[in-house]
């Protein structure tokens, strides 16, 4: 029997590949950097199925030389980078990898939010750099406190839950905001429901947690950060495009807000010569807010899983686009 053709856009972690690569006639892109749109277009007219990454732009323009695709499953929560609508018109299954990644995602976001608080990585480079010339000081690297401060969760999904639960043990007082209230978890988790305009005048620090869609891109705009405390912090590790860089540099630098702490850019890999990257009251990461061994591997298994689903005549596990079970 012939097997079903797959490309995989990037080398995934093994646990996952091995198994697609057992199951199905696989190729892997294996350069570290994204396959440009014209190799995906050439290589989705060949495939029955693609898995893909956030940074591949899959639309009309691939759709229209694969007649044979038949599933796009996506190693990522997100899948804004895909043309869902369309896909669903073709009768093209897209699939994500919901869940696994939710609380290593919230351990990461506390991370950060400890680390702009605290000012970690400004002390680490204020050692390194040979600044560190007395022992002890009153008023050395200052930072603000955590345990007893206000959170704003932007977005109460499955990562802003687990991240409200990490604030119970540091007793602060939690708000949220979210299309939907969860009246469940503002009983179980003791949260607050608040619009965003408050949520941002009245916390200490705005974790946010939405996904990226019309009505969420630079939801954080320059109004926005202009309520929030001269003392508040914003973390972000949901999408780079729902945070307005350039208001957020302007909110910095002319002291509107006291810093920030990002995960996500709007264009990735982000410019050494972006501007928030010069600032002391910046932390930066590379967008690993998933990035444990244990959470990549399993996104890897669940790639697979739901290819593995399909081509066995099943409904994949993590369907996005149940209307395609119509078409």
């Amino acid at each position: 029997m012939q097997k079903h053709k797959v490309f995989v856009t990037r080398e995934i972690p093994e646990r996952g590949l091995r198994i697609i690569k057992k199951r199905f006639d696989a190729e892997v892109w294996t350069d570290s950097a994204s396959p440009p749109k014209q190799v995906i277009i050439q290589k989705a007219a060949k495939v029955d199925a693609l898995a893909s990454l956030l940074t591949d732009k899959i639309d009309a323009e691939v759709f229209d030389v694969a007649p044979s695709l038949k599933i796009i499953a996506q190693f990522a929560v997100g899948y804004d980078n895909i043309d869902i609508k369309e896909a669903t018109k073709r009768g093209i299954y897209v699939t994500n990898t919901p869940r696994v990644l939710t609380e290593t995602t919230a351990d990461f976001a506390w991370a950060l939010l400890m680390a702009v608080a605290r000012r970690v990585v400004e002390a680490d480079k204020y050692i390194r750099s040979g600044k560190w010339k007395v022992g002890w000081h009153p008023t050395m690297i200052l930072g603000r406190d955590v345990y007893g401060a206000t959170l704003g969760i932007v977005g109460l999904g499955r990562i802003g839950a687990a991240v409200a639960k990490r604030a119970r043990g540091f007793d602060m007082r939690t708000l949220y905001y979210s299309t939907t209230r969860r009246p469940n978890l503002e009983k179980t988790l003791g949260l607050a429901f608040a619009d965003l305009d408050t949520l941002l005048q009245k916390s200490d620090f705005i974790s946010i947690h939405v996904p990226l869609m019309k009505k969420t891109y630079h939801l954080i705009d320059e109004r926005k950060l202009k309520l929030m405390k001269k003392t508040a912090c914003i973390i972000n590790n949901s999408r780079g495009p729902v945070v307005d860089e350039k208001a957020l540099y302007k909110a910095l630098t002319e002291g509107w807000i006291a810093g920030a702490a990002l995960d996500v850019f709007e264009h990735e890999p982000t410019s050494v010569d972006n501007p928030l990257l010069k600032l002391d009251n910046v932390v930066v990461a590379p967008h690993i807010s998933s990035s444990s061994y244990e959470t990549r591997s399993r996104m890897a298994e669940m790639v697979a899983e739901n290819l593995i689903a399909f081509f066995d005549g099943r409904i994949p596990p993590n369907l996005v686009n149940r209307e395609v079970l119509k078409t």
